[in-house]
């Protein structure tokens, strides 16, 4: 089991920069995949961002793609969203998820797939 705890997120600017967070409990945190995705106010929760348990396969959602990088350091059992050239439509609370796995490039971009969730970050992007 994992619990993740989100940070780095806050009021900017459209155009600037935000990297979030998110920090796993246990020692077994290499053996997740993880992803990132966010909800808006009065929107379903979609999907940002996945990265593969070794961290060698990344996948995003076109609305993000070029923008966002998704990175993890397994030694800190955190993984990382930099978020650059933002948006007013980035705006969200964000959420980091994990789902163990035992195949080293599953990547995953669907909700119901992953079973551990943090309590989000809000990221809100000014024009």
């Amino acid at each position: 089991q994992v619990q993740l705890v989100e940070s780095g997120g806050g009021l900017v600017q459209a155009g600037g920069s935000l990297r979030l967070s998110c920090a796993a409990s246990g020692r077994t945190f290499s053996s997740y995949a993880m992803g990132w995705f966010r909800q808006a106010p009065g929107k379903e929760r979609e999907f940002v961002a996945t990265i593969s348990r070794s961290g060698s396969r990344t996948y995003y959602a076109d609305s993000v793609k070029g923008r966002f990088t998704i990175s993890r350091d397994n030694a800190k059992r955190t993984v990382y969203l930099q978020m650059n050239s933002l948006k007013p439509e980035d705006t969200a609370v964000y959420y980091c998820a994990a789902q163990f796995t035992i195949n080293t490039l599953l990547v995953l971009t669907t909700i119901n797939t992953y079973d551990y969730w943090g309590q989000g970050t809000q990221v809100t992007v000014s024009s």
